[in-house]
């Protein structure tokens, strides 16, 4: 059996081992993978040896800088360069290595602040960034940019999905560069620990929230990587070949606070620091696209919640500090 060799770019990442374990139940694929010391993506040279050498069939680029607001506001010259090279050395190296297939994964960060909800794929650069993390929803964009012109130029098939908020198994959860989630359940577990009477969390809690677990976005990545049917056939201008992924789903930040306490069995008070920024509103993403391909999210964020959970618990040695 002719065994199809799939490499996934930022295979020690949140998404990227969550789309390795997916891949790994099929036994007609053969897993490629780099770590950061075998292969470094923002060398060009060397990127485009290795897929000369490969031969590879599919490539998910699952890897990417990222952070949190402060590491965005404290390094933006990282987290563009950084972002466009890996983009441009993977996608470009797959062209000239002629490998049809591949699927780049970016953020929902790519669209305007100020997107009317939910957001949609046809509002990418209808509006101003969000300033925060501006550098690095420019890359992303430029990734979009990227497979769309390939795509147009040589014929390519290369995809792109755009991610609501993740979390789960592999997550960052240092206590100063976190995303709500983990930063979340590392505060609770600790007030749990010390017998804290109350946790405190920032702002109101009333901004609403999109929140998809990682194994979820690891089978709709698998999914539209997989889609036979033209995804690229709407009468669009410009051409949509980006896909949002997400549950079409929010919550307020309260109400994830309250799962998150009720989860990690914490019995004190919780209390907002209104002095604190909220944010936006709300962020949604519009994943009615998604949908009508055929695929449709499966696990509730409760039970997310849980199992990232006790993933960190099982893991703590690794987020001394």
């Amino acid at each position: 059996m002719n065994r199809k060799k799939v490499f996934v770019a930022g295979h020690n990442g949140m998404v990227g081992s969550a789309i390795v374990r997916q891949l790994a139940n099929q036994n007609d694929i053969e897993i490629i993978t780099r770590s950061r010391k075998q292969l470094d993506l923002t060398n060009q040279q060397a990127v485009l040896e290795f897929f000369r050498a490969e031969k590879i069939d599919q490539v998910y680029l699952a890897a990417a800088k990222v952070g949190g607001i402060i590491a965005n506001n404290t390094y933006p010259a990282d987290f563009i360069y950084e972002n466009l090279m890996i983009e441009c050395n993977i996608i470009h190296s797959a062209h000239i290595a002629n490998i049809q297939k591949l699927l780049f994964l970016g953020s929902s960060c790519i669209y305007p602040k100020l997107a009317e909800q939910p957001m949609a794929e046809s509002a990418l650069l209808t509006g101003t960034l969000e300033e925060t993390n501006e550098p690095y929803a420019i890359a992303k964009i430029a990734g979009i940019k990227l497979c769309e012109s390939y795509n147009r130029q040589y014929g390519r098939d290369y995809r792109s999905v755009m991610p609501t908020n993740l979390y789960g198994p592999h997550d960052n959860f240092h206590p100063d560069n976190s995303h709500v989630i983990p930063a979340l359940i590392r505060r609770f577990h600790e007030a749990k620990l010390n017998n804290d009477s109350e946790v405190t969390a920032w702002g109101s809690g009333k901004p609403m929230r999109e929140f998809l677990y990682v194994d979820d976005m690891a089978a709709a990545s698998i999914y539209v990587m997989n889609l036979q049917k033209n995804i690229y056939s709407e009468n669009t201008e410009p051409m949509l070949s980006h896909i949002n992924v997400g549950t079409g789903v929010d919550c307020s930040i309260q109400e994830l606070v309250n799962t998150i306490a009720r989860v990690v069995d914490f019995e004190g008070e919780i209390k907002f620091d209104t002095t604190k920024p909220d944010g936006a509103p709300r962020k949604l993403m519009d994943v009615s696209r998604l949908k009508s391909l055929g695929w449709e999210y499966t696990m509730s964020l409760e039970g997310g919640l849980t199992i990232a959970y006790q993933w960190f618990v099982d893991n703590q040695n690794r987020f001394r500090g």
